[in-house]
C-alpha cells in the first residue's frame, strides 16, 4: 500500500484525529501534504473550520518536532534526508527572510518540513517559529477546507 493510501485511510477512519496525524507527520518527515485530506474531509462532511484548526495544530506540533530534530541532529542528518542543495538554499532563505520565511513556507507549497528542520539547525527560537507557523498555516488550511466544503456541497457530498 502506498503512503497516500495509508494517509487517506487514517483520515477516513479517524476523522479529525486523522487530519491531525497527517499534518503532524508531514511537518517533519513524510512527503504527502495534508491539503488534499483536509479538502476531502471537509467535502465529505467534517466541519471545515475545525478541520483547519486541527490541521494547523498538528502542523505546528510536527513543525516543532522537526525544529527539535534539526537542532539536535543538525547538518549531517539533514543533508542525508533532504540533500546539500536544500541546506545551502535554506541558509540563504533564513538569512534573507527569518521568521517571515517560516510564514511564507507555511502558506505556500514550499516544503514546510525542510523549513522546520532548518529553523532548528539555525537555532531559531521556538516562539517566533510557532508564530510564523500559525500565521502561515492556518489561513492556508482554512482556504483548503472551505474549498473542500464548497465542492462537497456543490456535488452533494456533504451531509
Amino acid at each position: 500500500m502506498d503512503l497516500y493510501l495509508i494517509m487517506q485511510s487514517i483520515v477516513d477512519n479517524y476523522g479529525y484525529l486523522g487530519i491531525f496525524l497527517v499534518a503532524f507527520t508531514e511537518s517533519f518527515i513524510q512527503p504527502v501534504p495534508p491539503d488534499i485530506f483536509i479538502m476531502g474531509a471537509s467535502a465529505f462532511g467534517l466541519n471545515p473550520i475545525i478541520s483547519a484548526i486541527v490541521a494547523t495544530i498538528g502542523s505546528l506540533f510536527g513543525g516543532l518536532f522537526g525544529h527539535f530534530l534539526g537542532n539536535k541532529l543538525g547538518h549531517p542528518v539533514f543533508i542525508k534526508l533532504f540533500g546539500d542543495k536544500y541546506l545551502i538554499k535554506g541558509e540563504d532563505f533564513f538569512n534573507k527572510y527569518g521568521v517571515w520565511g517560516v510564514t511564507i513556507a507555511g502558506f505556500t507549497p514550499l516544503p514546510y518540513k525542510v523549513i522546520a528542520w532548518l529553523a532548528g539547525i539555525f537555532e531559531m527560537k521556538c516562539i517566533p517559529f510557532s508564530i510564523g507557523t500559525l500565521i502561515g498555516r492556518f489561513p492556508r488550511f482554512l482556504i483548503v477546507a472551505h474549498f473542500g466544503y464548497k465542492a462537497g456541497a456543490l456535488f452533494g457530498l456533504t451531509v
